[in-house]
């Protein structure tokens, strides 16, 4: 199951990214891959803010330090791996210990660490458009991440309807 959607602003995927953030859970995975400028800390920021991060604004790129640890209704792990050069370097970052853990885990540039990955997961592919817009296509990877797509494609197209409905009632 997936879902494509287009963002206009930050604004937008923030919003978005909190929308899912509310449906996450301890142990969940969210895997991003785009590249440079895409978006991606932008939807952490609103998974961050779904989730119940004590401070949302204090998410940030952790490229220089790989991992930032935020507080909050459930642990909430932001891992940036642009500067990975190997899959080996991320099994010596400890990284099995955020996966699948009591926490949340948002990974950008996950496509890094195919074989570290859960087979379980949340993927998020994001691709830069133009100045502030964005295609963000998600893909749950099995039974758990299925369902949360199926939600989300089903509030999108509800949010379609009724903006729909809304334009044609402005109309008459």
């Amino acid at each position: 199951m997936k879902v494509v959607l287009r963002t206009r602003s930050e604004r937008e995927t923030i919003q978005f990214g909190k929308q899912i953030g509310k449906r996450l859970q301890p142990g969940d995975v969210v895997a991003l891959i785009g590249e440079l400028g895409a978006g991606k800390t932008h939807l952490i920021k609103g998974l961050a803010q779904g989730a119940g991060v004590d401070q949302p604004d204090a998410v940030t790129s952790p490229s220089f330090t790989f991992i930032h640890e935020h507080k909050g209704k459930i642990p909430f792990y932001h891992i940036d791996l642009y500067r990975l050069a190997t899959e080996e370097e991320g099994e010596a970052l400890g990284l099995d210990e955020y996966l699948g853990g009591r926490g949340i885990t948002a990974i950008e540039w996950a496509d890094k660490i195919p074989s570290l990955l859960p087979e379980e997961v949340l993927w998020i592919h994001m691709q830069y458009l133009q100045t502030r817009a964005r295609s963000i296509r998600i893909l749950g990877k099995g039974s758990r991440y299925g369902q949360l797509v199926k939600k989300l494609r089903g509030e999108r197209e509800s949010k379609i309807r009724s903006t729909k409905s809304e334009i044609r009632n402005n109309l008459k």
